[in-house]
């Protein structure tokens, strides 16, 4: 994983998933954003930034690219991605969502061939505060510090970080995984990751209903992390036969338990592997400072 601020990243389509502010934003934060590709649109200037027809193309200009941020039409985020993939790009962002999940899967047979990283769809993206934005999230609620943030979330992980800044709780990474019903990296995955990660103390962990990834996740940290983590699940006062846009579809027709998916299923899931589950965003700071301890 390479997120350091010499990160070389490319952006595939502008469409209405990302502005000229954002783009603004990540130029302003020191990305060290190298091109953007539009088929049919070489040649040209974008916020400054050349376009090109193809990301072969831009490779071949400026050699090896490490990150790509896909905005196209969720239709051809799949087409996007494989010929990111095929350019020897191992980390994508996708911004974009509704990505049929049938074009997930594909994607991700190839990621995983491939060894590379996708966080999305339906994703903010990622920020490492003080040194690198990729994607759409608000960079002023952050600031460097040792808190991981990782997220099902768009909005709320903007909030979350706000409430850890004013209590003087800096953060070292914030990850979306993403709201879709399948999506690239899991919250496993980042777990990982993060465990491993010398400059993260302790993680935030928020969740949403639909699907089983927090309850995975609760299992994961209970058998395998050693660094503090504590959460916060949205929707726990939310009608129980309520799915949350594309996250809950999947779970709406497997056949599983009447709680499957359920904020509530997740909280327990989270009290059963001794993680604090905060009632509401600014309880978080409490708890991770009783964790750090």
């Amino acid at each position: 994983m390479n997120l350091k601020p010499d990160t070389k990243v490319l952006i595939q389509g502008f469409s209405e998933y990302i502005s000229a502010t954002h783009v603004d934003q990540m130029k302003a934060y020191g990305t060290n954003l190298i091109a953007g590709v539009i088929p049919g649109g070489g040649g040209q200037k974008l916020y400054d930034i050349p376009i090109f027809d193809l990301v072969e193309q831009v490779v071949g200009q400026f050699q090896a690219i490490d990150t790509t941020i896909i905005c196209v039409h969720p239709y051809q985020v799949l087409d996007a991605a494989l010929e990111a993939i095929a350019s020897g790009i191992r980390q994508i962002i996708i911004i974009s969502p509704g990505v049929p999940p049938l074009d997930m899967v594909k994607l991700l047979r190839v990621a995983e061939a491939t060894e590379t990283l996708v966080v999305g769809p339906n994703s903010p993206g990622i920020i490492v505060p003080g040194k690198i934005l990729l994607g759409t999230q608000p960079s002023e609620f952050y600031t460097p510090g040792t808190v991981a943030i990782l997220s099902r979330s768009t909005t709320l992980t903007y909030e979350i970080a706000r409430e850890l800044t004013k209590a003087g709780l800096g953060q070292s990474i914030s990850v979306s995984i993403g709201s879709d019903a399948v999506v690239g990296s899991s919250f496993i995955q980042w777990l990982q990751i993060l465990d491993e990660d010398d400059t993260t103390q302790a993680i935030v962990l928020v969740g949403q209903p639909g699907g089983g990834r927090e309850e995975a996740a609760a299992q994961y940290i209970a058998e395998a992390i050693d660094k503090p983590v504590v959460a916060y699940i949205a929707g726990t006062q939310a009608p129980p036969t309520q799915h949350w846009r594309q996250t809950g579809t999947l779970a709406a027709v497997v056949g599983r338990d009447p709680d499957f998916g359920t904020a509530n299923s997740k909280v327990t899931a989270l009290n059963q592997a001794r993680v604090p589950v905060a009632e509401r965003p600014s309880r978080i700071p409490e708890l991770l400072k009783k964790a750090l301890k």
